[in-house]
Parts: C-alpha cells; structure tokens; sequence
C-alpha cells in the first residue's frame, strides 16, 4: 500500500523531474567511473608486484583468516539486497519499508566495518603492520615482500572501509529525509543514486575478498 506523497523536489535548472533524475544519474555515473580509475591503479599496481613476488604473496595472504573476509562478502551481499528493496520501496512510495531497508543497509555496513575492526587488531597484534615492527610469529620465507602485501592489504581494504563509512553517513541523511517524507514515486533520486555507490563499493569488495584473502588457496 502507498504511503503519503511527497512533493518531488525539483531544481529550478531543470525542465522536469525526468530530466533531474536523468541528470542525477548521469552525474553519479561520471562519479563512480573516476572511482573506477582509482581504485583500478590500486588492483593494477597489486597484480604487478603480484606477478614479481607470487611466493612472498601467497604466503603473506596466507596470514589473513579468509572466514572472516567471507562473512563481510555474505554482509555486503545482504546489505546490497537491502539497498535494493529500499530503492524500491522510495519507487512505491512506501515510506515505513523505505526506512526499514535503509536503516537494515546502514546495520550491515556498520557489521562489515566491525568486523573489519577485529580484523585490523588481529593484524597489529600479530604484528603485520608494515613498518619497523613487522614480525609475525611465524617465520617468513620473504618478510620485505611480504610487507608489500600488507601495504596494499591495509591501502586497499582501509580505502574500501573509508567509502563504506561515507556510505553509512548519506544512508543517515536519507532516513532523516525519509522520515520528513521527502521521496515518493515522483522523487526517489538520492536514494536511486546512493543505491549505485553502494552497490559500486560492494563491487569492489567482490574483488578485493578473492584478490587479497585466496590468492595462497586456489
């Protein structure tokens, strides 16, 4: 059933809600392709020194417990189905399922970056923080390489959680506006569009799980 209906909030630049909407998209779309470019020197850089050091690599990642990498993928996954249902719900004007959805998004992002942060400390305390304390109770065939993978390991995945906490902080916003019934079926643009740089960061995380945590198990 359809909630109460907002009055769509349209620009003055713009002809009509179409052509906003259009125009909105487009934008996040220009957006996320130089995100693309970023991320992209980032994985390009990984599979260079990758293909230097594959043995120094494959032990390296062999440190990282891969369980705890899989359950923030089922996270992501789930939270990339939320997100989408509450898309949808803005799409039908369903006011009270829209804030569900987006705050059961905002509760798995806040999961993944927990677990994120037990991870991290299960890295200093092991020591495979690349720096003058690296060293990790077992010996390492090839510990100076092996701290390459660990500055990408923590540049990638901390860059990733930086985009995951931007990510929580605009869901904040928009269940604040949802709450003030600012999107209906005539306006839905900022959560169509923030349901794209979700789904873009849980991209990323699809790649960086098997690139960084299963390179030492295929």
């Amino acid at each position: 059933m359809s909630e109460h209906h907002a009055t769509p909030a349209l620009a003055h630049h713009f002809e009509d809600a179409d052509q906003q909407f259009e125009a909105s998209t487009l934008g996040m779309w220009a957006f996320l392709v130089t995100e693309i470019m970023f991320f992209g020197g980032l994985f390009l850089g990984y599979i260079v020194y990758r293909s230097l050091y594959p043995l120094a690599f494959a032990e390296a990642s062999n440190l990282l417990d891969y369980r705890l990498g899989a359950i923030n993928t089922a996270i992501l996954i789930c939270s990339s189905l939320t997100m989408v249902l509450a898309v949808r719900a803005a799409q039908l004007s369903q006011r009270r399922a829209l804030i569900i959805f987006l705050v059961l998004t905002i509760i798995l992002g806040a999961a993944f970056l927990g677990n994120k942060a037990v991870e991290y400390a299960h890295k200093f305390h092991e020591h495979l923080v690349p720096g003058t304390n690296f060293g990790p109770e077992a010996p390492l065939t090839d510990p100076a390489h092996s701290q390459i993978f660990f500055s990408f390991y923590f540049a990638m995945t901390g860059l990733h959680a930086l985009h995951m906490i931007i990510g929580i902080g605009i869901l904040l916003v928009l269940v604040f506006q949802a709450r003030q019934e600012r999107f209906s079926a005539e306006y839905f643009t900022p959560v169509d569009i923030t349901g794209l740089y979700w789904h873009f960061v849980d991209i990323v995380w699809i790649f960086l799980f098997p690139l960084l945590y299963l390179i030492s198990r295929t």
